[in-house]
């Protein structure tokens, strides 16, 4: 739990001091997010092997996570500026990104606490809609773009 908090604590400030600065460029606006996800996938295997997140969460996460990948992958591979681009998460997404942090906070510390334990379902329940939500917005981007791109041909 400690190395998430660090990990969690110098992602916050590389991110800050590249806004702050202007340090951000195209592949780290490429590897921060990789990472991040990284971090939090290895994260829910980890809790789902030791049964404490369910299976069809850590499906739910996955599958949304893989479809980014791919769709962004493909948005950017179709898209003669996007050399030039830079990888924004939408407010959905980081939205998103926080509350699976807190959960995986959470489940960890269910372990020290009975008490937060009845509480997990609702988490649960508030990732997956999280989950589901920031996938959807995703696509409607993609969606946005692909038609803008059209009407400019």
């Amino acid at each position: 739990m400690v190395l998430f908090f660090i990990a969690g604590i110098s992602d916050a400030l590389d991110g800050w001091i590249a806004k702050r600065y202007s340090f951000q460029t195209r592949l780290g606006s490429i590897l921060d997010p990789t990472a991040d996800k990284l971090l939090l996938v290895s994260s829910f295997i980890t809790l789902h092997i030791i049964g404490l997140l369910p299976l069809w969460l850590l499906a739910l996460i996955f599958l949304r996570d893989l479809m980014i990948v791919s769709g962004t992958v493909g948005s950017f591979m179709s898209s003669e500026d996007s050399k030039n681009d830079l990888l924004t998460p939408s407010k959905l997404s980081k939205i998103n990104t926080a509350l699976q942090i807190m959960l995986v906070l959470f489940l960890v510390a269910t372990q020290l606490s009975s008490v937060l334990a009845p509480w997990d379902t609702i988490f649960f329940i508030i990732v997956a809609t999280s989950t589901v939500l920031s996938g959807a917005d995703y696509i409607w981007i993609w969606i946005e773009k692909a038609i803008f791109q059209e009407k400019q041909k």
